[in-house]
């Protein structure tokens, strides 16, 4: 299909909005301003989108705010209801949400159909936890006292999303607040902000109350500072860079708000001597040139034992030669396009920096033929700590393989970064999978699979790759206040 006629078929059902979402209502830009979202495959404009800022956000927070009295009182069963209702209107227009994904974002479309059933699953899962917010009570040390332990809603919510994930990054973050009786503002990246504003569309057709999920894109900076300027946002919920999760962090201390930063890795995938090598590559391969290189926890580094990395070099090298590159409309792509010439960039110059001190190119290492932003899934070996592709990430298609000799160095060199995000690692050995499953320093971990996000387990990282967990019924604790109640003279008749 091309863009013209999926834009059509998306207009016919509602989801094709290109406006600002505030109290229920779709609504421009201020000043009139709009922002291109652009087809990064092809170059070709999908729309023109409302480019809001400071003055929009602030109206969106008031509609939050106003909402946030009655959705907080909502029975958690009807709030159950609405979200029921929103995963199965997702699941109904699953494929014209994956086409619209993969015509914004650039993934090939079976992986945009299939992040609509991962994101989905969040509001399923958390459809059903919105029933089991339990408090306590707690054995009191005087006789005439009744201690009670109430977990409350935080209030408003800004959830800031990323374009790599531009469905399931949004409902990971709203699926748990919403069945907490919170109400969310909604600042999806203005590269994909097209997927989040049909996702609201249908929370709205699903019953969810106006103002209780608001949309506002454009202005990031503007955004970002009224999310974090106001008194009324009690919570911010963020997945990006670190660089920009620091700025928010550090912002949201003028009004201490509660913060959830899920941000940067740099994950390693350690094969050793006995892991079965078939195994090691599928999941390798999985874990590295998903969504073309461009996830958080993507495979950023591959450690390869010595007494395997020729054998290994050699196969994963073959399964990455038969990777299809192309238009993610296409049949049979695999690696689509990077999202923007920026990304390409960074990616050139992290291969350079490897090549110029002694790394050598197995497969791939440039811009692949069919121009745009598209690159060729590379494989560089030789690759040592001191380089760019293992100090930072490449968010790219580039696979870089470095050498170890003992477990000991392998788990040194993983745990060498600042990130704490995502590792991986293939073995055959019971003993090592649990010794090297707790010394790794990372809040996910793999063994002997590379694809292990599901909404029913806690997502979240260590160290620098940021604070709290999405996901699983962790997830819920991020979005309540713990209150004690206090009840005395209770022994008078």
């Amino acid at each position: 299909m091309d863009t013209q006629s999926i834009v059509a078929k998306l207009s016919s059902s509602g989801l094709f909005q290109t406006k600002g979402l505030i109290g229920g209502k779709w609504t421009d830009a201020y000043d009139g301003k709009t922002i291109k979202v652009c087809n990064p495959a092809t170059g070709e404009l999908i729309a023109d989108v409302a480019c809001m800022g400071g003055k929009e956000t602030n109206d969106a927070i008031s509609s939050a705010y106003d909402a946030f009295k009655s959705w907080s009182k909502v029975t958690a069963a009807e709030r159950s209801k609405c979200l029921r209702k929103w995963y199965d209107l997702l699941m109904a227009h699953k494929e014209e949400i994956g086409q619209l994904i993969t015509l914004e974002q650039g993934k090939p479309l079976k992986e945009a159909v299939g992040e609509v059933g991962y994101g989905s699953s969040f509001i399923e899962f958390y459809a059903e936890e919105a029933k089991r917010i339990y408090g306590d009570i707690i054995p009191a040390t005087l006789a005439d006292r009744r201690l009670l332990v109430l977990k409350q809603p935080v209030g408003v919510v800004g959830a800031i999303a990323p374009w790599n994930f531009p469905l399931a990054m949004i409902t990971r973050k709203v699926g748990p607040a919403l069945a907490c009786g919170c109400t969310v503002v909604i600042k999806p990246s203005e590269l994909t902000p097209l997927t989040a504003l049909a996702a609201a569309e249908l929370s709205l057709q699903a019953g969810i109350p106006p103002g209780a999920v608001n949309v506002v894109m454009g202005n990031a900076p503007d955004i970002g500072d009224a999310l974090l300027a106001s008194s009324q946002v009690r919570k911010i919920t963020f997945t990006g860079s670190t660089a920009v999760g620091k700025k928010l962090m550090a912002g949201s201390a003028e009004t201490v708000k509660k913060v959830s930063l899920e941000l940067g890795g740099n994950a390693p995938c350690i094969v050793f001597d006995d892991a079965d090598i078939d195994v090691a590559v599928k999941g390798t391969l999985a874990a590295k040139f998903r969504n073309s290189g461009q996830t958080c926890v993507c495979a950023n580094r591959i450690l390869v034992q010595e007494g395997i990395y020729e054998k290994f070099a050699s196969a994963f090298s073959k399964a990455v030669q038969d990777l299809q590159v192309g238009n993610g409309l296409s049949e049979g792509v695999a690696q689509g396009p990077l999202i923007n010439e920026a990304a390409v960039q960074k990616v050139e110059s992290f291969v350079q920096d490897a090549i110029s001190k002694g790394a050598k190119i197995l497969l791939g290492g440039k811009r692949h033929s069919l121009g745009m932003t598209f690159y060729e899934p590379t494989i560089i070996s030789d690759v040592e700590s001191d380089m760019l592709l293992s100090r930072n990430e490449v968010f790219g298609p580039v696979a870089p393989l470095l050498r170890f000799k003992t477990e000991e160095e392998a788990i040194r060199l993983a745990n060498d970064t600042n990130a704490g995000l995502a590792a991986y690692f293939f073995t055959n050995n019971v003993q090592r999978t649990w010794r090297v499953s707790e010394a790794l320093e990372y809040g996910l971990v793999g063994v002997n699979e590379g694809l292990i996000s599901t909404e029913v387990a806690p997502f979240g990282g260590f160290k620098q790759s940021g604070l709290g967990r999405e996901g699983s019924k962790y997830g819920m604790d991020e979005y309540l206040e713990i209150k004690y109640v206090c009840l005395g003279d209770m022994n008078r008749k």
